[in-house]
């Protein structure tokens, strides 16, 4: 069973910075990818990041490319989500989640509250 514990999260003003931590267990995850999502109140989870384990490859939505950043760390197997220069849309509730290559994300952390202040 894949379990997935995010951290990070938090208030910060805007202009800030913080980053989220992703401690992956249950299996070995070589052929996993690993992604980042945010839901807003009201509105819809979407897409922010993603990172695949074996090669580093990554992933991101448009409008957090150049401020935030996806790493991996394959002895600690956690997933990172460094995010700079936060803006107040930023704000969100941030789940970690797991996919197999070439299948949909199925697994998904309880998720962590980013706030960020004007």
């Amino acid at each position: 069973q894949v379990q997935l514990v995010e951290s990070g999260g938090g208030l910060v003003q805007a202009g800030g910075s913080l980053r989220l931590s992703c401690a992956a267990s249950g299996r070995t995850f070589n052929t996993y990818v690993m992604g980042w999502f945010r839901q807003a109140p009201e509105k819809e989870r979407e897409f922010v990041a993603s990172i695949t384990w074996n090669d580093g490859n990554t992933d991101y939505t448009d409008s957090v490319k150049g401020r935030f950043t996806i790493s991996r760390d394959n002895v600690k197997r956690t997933v990172y989500l460094q995010m700079n220069t936060l803006k107040p849309e930023d704000t969100a509730v941030y789940y970690c989640a797991a996919r197999q290559l070439g299948q949909g994300y199925r697994y998904w952390g309880q998720g962590t509250q980013v706030t960020v202040s004007s």
